[in-house]
């Protein structure tokens, strides 16, 4: 793929002049000296890691020393130096990324950096954009004196830091010493800095977990999650969107309901309100059902209300999470209360999650289809997108019949290890022997008032899903895009209206120096004509321009659910002009339905939001939007919303144009 030059220039441009835009501390540059010689170390090691592709010894372990390029070369960039120490942290950084380096060039051997017990800052390359991202690991003292044991793993998610960078970060964690009485490997993990773990900060953590399992021998029973204020969301966040995932959950603080933490008392319009039901926890307290919950506030902290809350709507629902207050304590923990709390993850870390195939026993509930699964029950269509979606399913002690009741739920799976037959809201089924009895999980669907059994041919073809339904990683919004591998394609040819033209340049660019600044990656940006066949069948493809411009957008448009000419847009029961208004929409790619297209929108939130609390980093635009678009004097685009909407579960709306 070839990207487009006259993109990559605005692209610099604006991550220049955004280059003191660092949040709610201001950040601060380097000196001209110091930038220099910090520029200077930094392209002779970028050239060096370079190189390394050649010497087959160094490929696993490549990203162990680009990080350090990669931490430089941002904080050079965005010039964070938010204390005068940071420049010595860059040099130490670029002093460790040599070290490396050098060792794989030179060495045939192994390198043991990720083998000796301690604090080490190890490297992925992202599946999402392929950056070069940090993680923290942390390996006990015992390590390698039995090097057949499987460890536990505790999952560490800090909390927001203002000053925060991969400079910093790998400041924090590279060479400190551990825990003397840990006997876990732990992971702290960089999360792309501060945004919750959401979007591709979420994918940074099963990113860097993959990687830990890839290099250790990771009990996966026995993985405990934990983290406090901005670790504390985060761990309600994955905590109970992946249940079966821990061994035990531990939130401290942190926020669960965005309403209630930001203190909003107006109602958000439809298309935004919905979809906060993806990130609320509080909407997903059932879960908790499936996974031992451990949470701690301290006493004078307002963060506290996110652990009441949960605590009283899980003793609503007949469920125990134990609460933690840390006496006279605000935002911080109380050094009892971290006693009693690590001592509840560890008696869990001991016991381990049931072996396969796990609880007999699973209460699971989801408002999308993004997180839709819970060991051996997974939704695979909903009724109504954005509505509590409930499975309650009990197996008998002697494996005769599953009994399960369901709410919203239009495809679901379970595994055909629980029992004989399986009974569905009245409906009696065979479930060990269905589908011939030749796959690990059955699935079943509703049809009408009633449930049937997908055959084993039926089974085999679902994932095709020729009838383009909503699904798990197909079920939006547009923002859902940026969590799997994406491409960003630019037009080459002539557009058909040239205001048009100029709001996607400036949508496209503001979303390439957001993404860099707060996601803390590069967008990849392709020209239509040299998009592959390759990235159309693996990535998703979004689109920028108009027909006329984007040959890609041209291609696909008779399929989307709009209607593009060179005078007017239809879309949402409207009719607009091109040159004062645009389209944005996420949709099952008609060259590829496994994957999306998305029209004209990166994150559909901003700097600002950002700048904000986490909790303000949820979609803004639904699955569809008109927007009107109005240049200022300062060459920004004012954007106001005219009309957005969410597709249902067959990708439609009521009313509007079919493809």
């Amino acid at each position: 793929m070839v990207r487009s030059s006259a993109a990559q220039l605005r692209v610099c441009l604006l991550i220049l002049g955004a280059a003191c835009s660092a949040g709610p501390l201001q950040a601060q540059p380097a000196s001209p000296a110091d930038s220099q010689s910090l520029q200077d170390e930094l392209t002779k090691l970028a050239s060096d890691v370079d190189l390394l592709g050649r010497y087959p010894n160094a490929k696993n372990y490549l990203p162990d020393a680009a990080i350090y390029v990669k931490a430089v070369d941002w904080i050079l960039r965005h010039q964070e130096f938010y204390k005068p120490e940071y420049v010595a942290q860059a040099r130490q950084a670029l002093k460790t990324g040599t070290e490396r380096t050098r060792f794989l060039a030179n060495s045939r051997e192994a390198p043991k950096w990720d083998q000796t017990p301690g604090k080490v800052v190890l490297g992925y390359r992202s599946a999402v954009d392929g950056s070069y991202q940090p993680y923290a690991l942390t390996l006990p003292r015992e390590f390698g004196q039995q090097p057949e044991r499987r460890w536990p793993l505790h999952l560490v998610l800090h909390g927001r830091g203002a000053t925060l960078n991969e400079v910093n970060f790998i400041h924090q964690h590279d060479g400190k010493p551990g825990n003397p009485q840990a006997d876990w490997i732990q992971l702290d993990v960089f999360g792309r800095t501060n945004n919750a773990y959401r979007f591709a900060g979420e994918a940074d953590v099963f990113e860097a977990l993959a990687d830990v399992k890839r290099r250790y021998r990771i009990d996966e029973r026995r993985i405990v999650l934990h983290g406090f204020s901005m670790g504390g969301a985060g761990s309600w966040h994955l905590g109970l969107h992946y249940p079966s995932l821990w061994c035990s959950v531990g939130p401290g603080a942190g926020f669960v309901n965005f309403y209630q933490y930001q203190k909003v008392t107006d109602p958000l319009p439809p298309y935004q309100d919905r979809v906060l039901s993806i990130y609320n926890p509080i909407d997903y307290t059932l879960n908790a059902y499936n996974v031992p919950i451990c949470t701690y506030g301290g006493e004078k902290d307002e963060q506290l209300a996110a652990s009441t809350e949960m605590v009283e709507r899980a003793t609503q629902l007949g469920i125990t999470i134990k609460l933690l207050i840390g006496p006279g304590m605000g935002h911080a923990f109380h050094p009892e209360s971290q006693k009693e709390f690590m001592a509840f993850h560890a008696e869990r870390q001991k016991t381990g999650r049931p072996v396969y195939p796990g609880s007999r026993s699973i209460k699971f509930t989801t408002h999308t289809l993004k997180y839709n699964s819970c060991d051996w029950v997974t939704i695979h269509e909903m009724l109504q997108p954005y509505q509590a979606a409930t499975v309650d399913a009990q197996a008998d002690d002697e494996g005769r019949v599953l009994t399960v009741t369901t709410n919203n739920v239009g495809v679901l799976e379970l595994g055909r290890d629980l029992a004989s037959k399986v009974v569905i809201d009245g409906d009696e089924l065979p479930l060990a022997s269905a589908a011939e009895g030749l796959l690990p999980g059955v699935h079943f669907e509703r049809a009408g008032d009633h449930w049937i059994t997908l055959t084993y041919n039926q089974s085999l073809a679902f994932p095709k899903n020729s009838d383009m339904h909503k699904r798990h990683n197909l079920q939006g919004p547009i923002d859902d895009a940026f969590m799997q591998p994406f491409v960003c394609v630019q037009g080459t040819g002539t557009p058909w209206n040239e205001a048009q033209a100029a709001w996607a340049n400036w949508t496209l660019d503001r979303f390439v120096q957001e993404f860099d600044k707060w996601m803390r990656g590069r967008v990849t940006v392709v020209r239509d004509v040299d998009l592959l066949d390759e990235t159309i069948m693996s990535e998703n493809i979004i689109l920028f321009g108009d027909p006329g411009s984007n040959s890609i957008l041209a291609k696909v448009l008779e399929r989307l659910p709009i209607r593009w000419t060179k005078t007017g847009i239809e879309a949402l029961d409207l009719q607009v002009d091109p040159s004062t208004h645009g389209v944005s929409l996420i949709y099952p790619n008609p060259m590829n339905p496994r994957r999306y297209v998305v029209i004209n929108s990166g994150h559909t939130f901003h700097a600002e939001d950002f700048q904000k609390s986490n909790a303000w980093l949820f979609p803004r635009l639904g699955d569809i939007a008109i927007q009107k678009f109005e240049k200022l004097e300062t060459g920004v685009y004012r954007e106001t919303v005219v009309k957005a909407d969410i597709f249902n579960s067959f990708w439609g709306l009521p009313r509007s144009p079919k493809p």
